[in-house]
């Protein structure tokens, strides 16, 4: 099979294809034709040698993805031989393995992708969606809600912007660049906003004033500013920071009367059951299934591992960055 290999941490020019032996499942395990794998900004670090929340760092050479859908094409000794030629999703927790056309997973890691569902849609959703899930959990927007999103032509904020709106709140939407900005607008937000612009704070404060929730995953200045701009009530979730800043020192962001949680671990004992990652891509795919929730996927050729890579890093993308073999 084809696979994208890093040989030596580094840029994104050490993700290289090449033709490797097709890995085999063990027991309990399949082994998935892959259709669509996903492309994280975790990925990028993990590129780097950034071991970031890994377990251990990544032994070299690697084939790295964590995230796949397509047909199950073999089964390891023991697994559900109904397993064998449906669609799945799954994601691969910290192993590697998805930048490739075969891809090998435990089955009990696996979902049934819904009839009409696209897969890069629902890898999208395995990811990107239950971690959308997670953060709605702990401020669910309602009609009183003024909800702005930072980021959100990216895929979470995309995935946001849709639920709040589900959900009858104002959505204000930030990107960088008319390109970005106009996307926002027709994913539905009621005011799509340039962050580039050094007024984009005036700019939502003339339409709503103050507002009631800020899903936060960028962090810095932008972060800074959005807090200034809520009501006392207000709610601020945080579940990232690529702009750096609040990561090292949160204390400048806080305000009188204004919730802030930090999410992580968190996110996963508030969602609950037996497993709770799962009870988040269930839920993340029951609502791509049910049209309530859709991905904006930024697709790339598997052989352009690299290019994807450069591109996510200087935030050139829209929505879920997904590999195609």
């Amino acid at each position: 099979m084809h696979a994208i290999r890093l040989h030596a941490f580094g840029p994104a020019e050490n993700l290289v294809l090449e033709e490797v032996e097709d890995p085999r499942p063990g027991p309990g395990q399949v082994r998935i034709a892959v259709a669509a794998a996903g492309v994280h900004l975790l990925d990028t670090a993990l590129r780097r040698g950034q071991q970031g929340p890994a377990p251990a760092p990544t032994p070299l050479p690697t084939v790295p993805g964590r995230e796949v859908a397509g047909v199950v094409v073999a089964l390891g000794e023991g697994t559900d031989a109904g397993w064998l030629g449906k669609r799945v999703v799954a994601h691969l927790g910290f192993a590697p393995g998805g930048y490739a056309e075969l891809a090998v997973t435990d089955a009990d890691r696996l979902h049934e992708v819904p009839d009409g569902l696209d897969l890069a849609a629902a890898v999208a959703m395995i990811g990107t969606g239950r971690t959308a899930m997670g953060i709605a959990q702990f401020a669910e927007p309602g009609p009183a809600d003024v909800v702005l999103v930072p980021a959100a032509a990216g895929g979470i904020g995309t995935l946001l912007v849709q639920y709040a709106k589900n959900a009858g709140a104002t959505v204000i939407g930030l990107a960088g660049g008319p390109e970005k900005t106009a996307k926002v607008a027709a994913n539905g937000a009621d005011l799509a906003v340039d962050y580039r612009d050094p007024s984009w704070a005036d700019e939502v404060a003339a339409y709503r004033g103050k507002v009631t929730i800020v899903y936060d995953g960028v962090g810095g200045d932008i972060a800074r500013t959005a807090v200034g701009m809520l009501a006392p009530d207000g709610r601020h979730l945080v579940f990232g920071w690529s702009a750096q800043g609040i990561a090292d020192d949160a204390a400048p962001y806080l305000v009188d009367g204004v919730s802030e949680q930090v999410l992580g671990p968190v996110m996963l004992a508030k969602a609950g059951g037996p497993n709770p990652i799962r009870t988040l891509e269930l839920r993340a795919l029951a609502e791509a299934s049910a049209g309530r929730l859709v991905p904006s996927v930024h697709r790339f050729p598997l052989a352009e591992a690299a290019a994807a890579h450069r591109a996510l890093e200087s935030r050139g993308t829209t929505g879920k960055v997904v590999l195609e073999p």
